[in-house]
């Protein structure tokens, strides 16, 4: 094998790694995105639960 294609072939798998680490880093930053989105809803349905047991107790 030449140089040259030893030179092709590292160069095509450090293409390979950097779109491997590119999903991956997508993928995680979709994960943190839905996380939040889940806090921010669990947070809400339990303001909601105390609004209304506040409600319930003010009559």
């Amino acid at each position: 094998m030449g140089m040259k294609d030893q030179f092709q072939e590292k160069s095509e798998q450090f293409q390979q790694q950097a779109k491997q680490r590119a999903q991956q880093g997508k993928e995680q930053m979709q994960g943190r995105g839905r996380r939040r989105d889940e806090d921010m809803d669990e947070q809400r349905r339990q303001r909601e639960s105390e609004e209304r047991f506040d409600q319930d107790y003010e009559v």
